[in-house]
């Protein structure tokens, strides 16, 4: 009797010790809610990589587009405004346009790190990945702007532009729509999902407001007035800075999801290479027509032009829409870079791959939106919304393009005024790489090869001896 008893007692105490661990571990087990939030923060991360990835596109796209002797000044140019940018967002930034509902801006948030007070919460770690991710949206906007200044512009106009920009012009923008601001609150809110008008209008804008008090390259315009060609020194470097490009879409607007929920994401990066296919098929067609070639800048700048206008839509519209909008953002980019090369003189074409087809894909969603997707404002035209959502579409457009231009408009007149804005004609002849950086981006270009072997960094002007193939500007290749 007393061995059953001790029998029965071992093998009570045997089964305890067995589910107490069981017991721990289920107490300890993370919840549903929390596995949720690790994998959208998770996904946010791997999205922050691919947007980021844009910025070596943009290098390689603006590379390519430009001659070779100003071929290496891209590099710097990418590498120290991103650095500008991203610290000057850290600092005030992201509070202005996410600290807050404000109507114009936020008022929290300032030289962030985890634990700050943001919008009348405490940031942890989630919050901190979301600020990483906006960054990524400030410096493609950023990258946007320089494009249309290649190979004429002073490099320390980069830098006082850059801090303006990411503490005030594209904070802005990006409250106003995004942060709870007052685009938010017109109607029933605008419609801007990744950013067709709060990113790529707004750099284009700050663009033009630079080409404006800038001026044409040397020899763009001939006597008569009439355009000329200045070709790019590398299309095939062009062609991968696109594809770069295209790839990091995936990202921008996939990750402007925020999450993984019900597989959302991949619906949108389906929708944003719809909408890249259909830029590609729309500027290839209108330049065929037109030349009867089938001209490697333009279909290069369809695909751009087809993802910045399936931007906005890309959590509004259904997959059917994405080519369409596409479409339309090819032809509006071929006809823009021809009608504007007659008065401006913008080498990479962004004044209409992203500004026009910026302003299309912003409109398109007042057209396309479905009443399925509509859960920021009003279905569009073609699903029985009427005109309401158009209407606020419109407005966003207007309120983005004045307040970026007169903004921009002050910040370049002033640099102007103070350290000036060009560089001479003698350093634009030169090069960029060797009047501003001090060597070339291909010396075996141009330094002969006997003066190659310890050659240092030079400027317009030295001694042949010293690799002054640039101090007679003839030599220098167009």
């Amino acid at each position: 009797m007393l061995q059953s008893r001790m029998g029965r007692a071992v093998s009570l105490g045997l089964l305890l010790t067995l589910l107490l661990p069981a017991t721990a571990l289920a107490q300890d087990a993370p919840t549903v809610e929390a596995v949720k939030g690790e994998l959208d923060t998770t996904w946010i991360m791997v999205a922050t990589c691919l947007v980021f990835f844009m910025q070596a596109g943009f290098a390689l796209l603006e590379i390519g587009f430009s001659r070779g002797k100003n071929a290496g000044m891209g590099i710097a140019k990418i590498v120290v405004n991103f650095s500008i940018a991203s610290l000057i967002w850290w600092a005030v930034g992201y509070g202005f346009a996410f600290g807050g509902d404000g109507t114009l801006l936020g008022d929290s948030g300032f030289f962030l790190g985890n634990g700050t007070e943001l919008a009348g919460e405490a940031v942890d770690g989630h919050g901190i990945g979301f600020f990483a991710f906006q960054l990524m949206f400030l410096g493609v906007s950023l990258a946007i702007v320089w494009g249309s200044t290649l190979e004429r512009i002073k490099f320390g106009a980069y830098v006082i532009y850059a801090v303006v920009f990411g503490a005030l012009i594209y904070p802005l923008i990006a409250h106003m729509a995004w942060g709870g601001g007052i685009l938010s609150r017109v109607g029933s809110g605008v419609q801007d999902f990744a950013g067709s008008s709060v990113v790529h209008l707004t750099g284009a804008t700050g663009a033009l407001a630079a080409v404006l008090l800038l001026g044409p390259r040397k020899g763009k315009y001939g006597p008569d007035g009439r355009p000329r060609a200045i070709p790019g020194h590398s299309m095939p470097l062009f062609g991968l800075g696109v594809l770069i490009l295209w790839l990091g879409w995936f990202g921008f607007n996939g990750g402007s999801t925020f999450g993984t929920t019900d597989g959302t994401f991949g619906e949108v990066i389906a929708v944003t290479n719809m909408g890249a296919i259909g830029g590609v098929l729309g500027a290839a067609l209108l330049i065929w027509l037109k030349t009867r070639k089938l001209d490697v800048g333009m279909v290069g700048n369809g695909a751009i032009a087809g993802l910045v206008a399936i931007t906005a839509p890309a959590g509004f519209v259904e997959l059917w829409a994405a080519p369409i909008i596409g479409f339309i953002g090819g032809l509006v980019v071929v006809a823009g870079v021809i009608a504007i090369d007659r008065k401006l003189d913008d080498p990479v074409g962004a004044l209409s791959a992203h500004g026009l087809a910026g302003i299309w894909g912003t409109l398109a969603c007042g057209l396309f939106t479905s009443d399925r997707l509509a859960a920021v404002g009003r279905p569009g035209l073609f699903y029985g919304g009427g005109l309401e959502q158009l209407g606020v579409q419109a407005l966003a457009v207007v309120v983005t393009f004045l307040t970026v231009f007169i903004l921009s408009l002050i910040a370049f007149a002033f640099i102007r005024a103070t350290i000036g804005l060009r560089v001479s004609p003698e350093e634009e002849d030169a090069g960029l790489d060797i009047s501003e950086h001090g060597m070339y981006g291909y010396p075996e270009q141009f330094i002969p090869a006997p003066e190659l072997i310890g050659v240092g960094s030079t400027r317009p002007g030295a001694s042949a001896r010293a690799g002054a193939a640039v101090a007679n500007p003839s030599e220098v290749p167009a």
